[in-house]
This record gives structure tokens, C-alpha cells and sequence, in this order.
């Protein structure tokens, strides 16, 4: 029940009308003592005047004047902070294709943990955001617009196929084009809908060498913050991965420092898994700051419901004990 910030706060002027009711009710009281009092023939009086059942008989106006204060705070329109799910949001999901993901130190390779997390991801978020999916090797490809449908970004997911290189600056790019281009078709009196890029890299960028060209991911994450689109990255697997390139096994470590500062470049966070178990986590806690908000709502229902509850209990104590409603 919260009891932080009101809709219409002149309500709380019908507490003068409560307190003035129990004001009322205490000097009737005290004016029935002096009458009782007035009486000089009490052996006559304890025959004539029905038995009172103390302060018993309080009971019933406390609740009405309980029930009354109660349903006056629900009147004001009190309001608290709710989660509630989004209905606009664009969600671009980039996965790394790059050869360094059939690595096997997450069991059973790289792509195919990051495949089973990323589907999970995408049937956990809310049916009001609208997901879209890119994969990147030597050059980054939009795989699906963002739609709110599930089914089609989860079937490409399952088609993920490896390539040679790793243009991650490329990848920001796309994704932030295609939630550029998605946001000119549904935005509405309220601006474009609110976007998050979520990356999954396992490894340092090969295309171009340097991440501070203007297609690396340094540059590109910069242009991404002044788009309005912060990165979630997620660094996936081990500094031991390795994979066999023709015949000979080439380490493949994971590449935290980088993504570390693409997301701060972008405004946005940094998670680290190393299995898939812990991918899922990353992509569960994610879903939950993007396919939920919290907003300030309307929250009088409680004090509405032990407003009422508390009336009915009145009258049901006064029918009880006095035969009558108070």
C-alpha cells in the first residue's frame, strides 16, 4: 500500500469531516455519561436501562471511522512505482559467427551455447518488444528486422553459420541502421521507441586492425550513444578456448578489455559468461531491464479494498451487538 505521492491530494480535506465525527461521537458520549449521572434513583435506572456491553460497544464506530479514513487516502489517488512491461521497445541482438566460436571450452562449442541462450532470450522477452537479430564475421548481416514476432529470429538463430574475421564495428553499424530505419516506421507522439543493442563477441576485432578507425567498434560505439542506443556486450567464453585451423590448434582467447569499453563508449553495460549456463543468466537479467519499466501508476486499489473490508466489518459487528447498522 503506498502512501508516496497523490493524484488529487485536496481530498485529504474529508479528514476534517472524520475528525470532526469522532469529536462528535466522543462528546455524545461524555454528554450520556452526565445524563446517566443526572439520574438519582440508580437502583430504578439499572432496571429500566438496557445493559450495555462496555467498551465492546465501541467497536463498531471505530471501524466505521477507520473505514471512512481509509477510503478518504483512496480517494486522493495514491500512486507507487510498478513494474510493468513494455509495449514499445526495439531490441537488436548481435551475435559473433566468427570461426573462434566453434571453440570448445563452452560445452558444447561456443555458437551452439550461445545459440540455445540467445533462443531463450527471445522467448523470455515481453510480446510488446520488437527483436531483431544480425550476425557478423568478416562483414555484419541484418538476419531479421526487428519484429515482434519470435519464430522467425529463433529459426535463424538455429541457422547460424561460422565465417572468417570479426568486423564488430561493422556489426554496431547495422544494427544502429536497422533500428534507425525500424524506428521511422513506428514512431509515434512520443518519439522513437526506446532501443537497446545487445552484442555477444567472443573475441577481438580483426576488421579493420584498429578499433579506433571510424568502422571499429570503438568509433562505432560512440556513434551508437549519440544515436541513443546503449550496448549491452557480452563477453562469452574462457582466456583457454582454442580452435584447429589447418591442422594446428591457434588459442582463441576471450577478448573482456574490448568489449568492456565498447559498452562504456555506448552508454551502455558490460556482463561476462564464460558457460552457458551463465550466458543465460546475463540474457535473463537483460530481458528484464528491457521488457520491463518501472512507472508510477495508480495504486488507491488496496486501500479501496480495506476501506470496504473494514465497512462491512462495522456493520456486521453493530448488527451483531446492537441489532442495527451504525
Amino acid at each position: 500500500m503506498s502512501v508516496t505521492g497523490f493524484a488529487h491530494p485536496w481530498w485529504f480535506l474529508l479528514f476534517v469531516a472524520v475528525v470532526a465525527l469522532l469529536g462528535w461521537y466522543l462528546w455524545a458520549q461524555r454528554r450520556r455519561k452526565r445524563n446517566v449521572m443526572r439520574f438519582t434513583n440508580l437502583e430504578l435506572l439499572e432496571k429500566v436501562a438496557p445493559k450495555r456491553q462496555g467498551w465492546v460497544r465501541h467497536v463498531a464506530p471505530a471501524l466505521l471511522l477507520v473505514s471512512m479514513a481509509l477510503l478518504t487516502v483512496a480517494m486522493t489517488g495514491p500512486t507507487g512505482e510498478q513494474r510493468v512491461p513494455r509495449n514499445r521497445a526495439t531490441v537488436m541482438l548481435v551475435i559473433d559467427v566468427s570461426l573462434s566460436m566453434k571453440s570448445t571450452d563452452v560445452k558444447p562449442d561456443r555458437l551452439t551455447a550461445a545459440q540455445n541462450a540467445a533462443k531463450a532470450f527471445a522467448d523470455g522477452l515481453t510480446p510488446g518488444v520488437n527483436l531483431g537479430l544480425i550476425s557478423f564475421a568478416g562483414s555484419a548481416a541484418v538476419v531479421v528486422a526487428p519484429t515482434a514476432e519470435r519464430a522467425p529470429v529463433k529459426h535463424a538463430i538455429d541457422n547460424l553459420r561460422l565465417g572468417a574475421g570479426t568486423a564488430t564495428g561493422d556489426s554496431i553499424a547495422s544494427a544502429v541502421a536497422a533500428v534507425d530505419s525500424f524506428g521511422k516506421l513506428i514512431t509515434g507522439p512520443d518519439g522513437r521507441p526506446p532501443s537497446r543493442i545487445v552484442l555477444m563477441s567472443d573475441g577481438k576485432q580483426t576488421i579493420p586492425a584498429s578499433l579506433d578507425e571510424p568502422r571499429g567498434a570503438f568509433a562505432e560505439a560512440k556513434n551508437a550513444k549519440n544515436a541513443g542506443m546503449p550496448i549491452s556486450a557480452i563477453s562469452f567464453g574462457t582466456e583457454y578456448g582454442s580452435i584447429e585451423i589447418d591442422g594446428r590448434s591457434q588459442l582463441v582467447p576471450v577478448d573482456d578489455d574490448s568489449m568492456k569499453q565498447i559498452a562504456t563508449l555506448s552508454g551502455g553495460d558490460f556482463h561476462k559468461a564464460a558457460t552457458e549456463s551463465e550466458l543465460r543468466r546475463v540474457y535473463d537479467n537483460l530481458g528484464e531491464q528491457i521488457g520491463y519499466e518501472t512507472k508510477r501508476a495508480d495504486a488507491s486499489r488496496p486501500w479501496v479494498v480495506l476501506g470496504t473490508l473494514t465497512l462491512l466489518i462495522a456493520a456486521a459487528v453493530s448488527l451483531v451487538l446492537g441489532q442495527r447498522i451504525p
